[in-house]
């Protein structure tokens, strides 16, 4: 048995899932991808997959093996990069996750001019809202809001968002603006799964005391986008980053509310697995996103926006 071609089919059937797409990126028979795999179980005297006709998933001695494999094909690529160049580039391609209003209004710029930066660099990106497991779903790293997920993961934090409480004109003008946390437990508030507290949002008042209130509403999910677009439409109340709300508060379509209350900021991380080291490719764009995140220009475009709007005469809406 070969034992680096079977390593290298293994980890490749474990990010792309498949024995076939495993043979296809490989360029060898699918045949040849399971016997290698058969061979290097058979080695270790462990199975590393668990095998249906619908799908494949990693047994835990898998995950282990898998995490331990990818260092060390990672290592090679670069130990062969500073011996063919002398100096270590990022180059392949780099499998990463995001949530999906956060990819398509950040993370997909930083990719533009990564690659232009880095031409040698390829990117396969899911958008989705849902926690991922890295190892078992073959991905390099995410990108995270908050809570990295797993303490399997390091999370290297590379910016971070300010929450905005927000509401529609229309859903002020219906049952007026609250002025205090605690008149949130009159209203109609739209709760995410993921918060750390799902239905309790802390406040802090200019004396530093925390206000935390329990709230409740019609809607509780798991997307960011939609508490967003049911705000707009006058469902409720929302507690969402800067990143989603910012967009429509500019437009005049949500208005910050209690905004003489601070939420706390949220960390953005790049999350990947424990590693003694980090290959050449997740390093940069780890490096990279760092200073491209650590200036929030959606906050400074708020504070504008907020003062824009202040100079303007308001009627403040009474309670329904």
């Amino acid at each position: 048995m070969d034992r680096f071609r079977a390593i290298a089919a293994f980890a490749k059937v474990v990010e792309s899932g498949s024995f076939a797409r495993a043979a296809q990126r490989l360029d060898i028979s699918v045949s040849a991808v399971s016997r290698q795999v058969a061979e290097l179980e058979a080695h270790l005297d462990s199975r590393l997959l668990n095998r249906t006709t619908r799908r494949l998933s990693l047994t835990e001695s898998g995950r282990v093996f898998y995490e331990r494999c990818v260092q060390l094909l990672a290592d090679l690529e670069e130990a062969e990069q500073s011996a063919h160049a002398g100096s270590v580039k990022p180059r392949g391609t780099l499998r990463i996750t995001c949530g999906t209003t956060f990819g398509v209004l950040h993370l997909a710029p930083a990719i533009i001019k990564f690659v232009e930066r880095f031409p040698e660099m390829r990117f396969d990106v899911e958008l989705s809202d849902r926690t991922v497991d890295l190892v078992e779903e073959g991905f390099d790293v995410a990108v995270r809001i908050g809570n990295i997920g797993s303490q399997n993961l390091v999370g290297r934090k590379v910016g971070e968002t300010r929450l905005l409480c927000c509401a529609s004109p229309a859903y002020l003008g219906r049952h007026g603006e609250p002025r205090q946390p605690e008149e949130l437990v009159a209203h109609a508030c739209l709760t995410y799964e993921h918060a750390p507290q799902k239905n309790l949002w802390s406040f802090r008042d200019q004396a530093g005391r925390e206000r935390s209130v329990r709230v409740s509403g019609p809607l509780h999910t798991d997307s960011g986008g939609m508490l967003s677009a049911l705000c707009v439409a006058g469902l409720g109340i929302i507690v969402e980053p800067d990143f989603q709300t910012g967009p429509e508060v500019r437009a005049g379509r949500l208005v910050r509310i209690l905004k003489s209350f601070e939420l706390a900021p949220i960390s953005i991380y790049v999350a990947y697995p424990s590693r003694r080291h980090l290959s050449a490719k997740v390093r940069a764009f780890s490096d990279f996103l760092s200073g491209q995140f650590s200036r929030s220009e959606g906050t400074m475009a708020l504070d504008a926006a907020d003062r824009t709007r202040a100079k303007r005469p308001m009627t403040a809406p009474r309670r329904a």
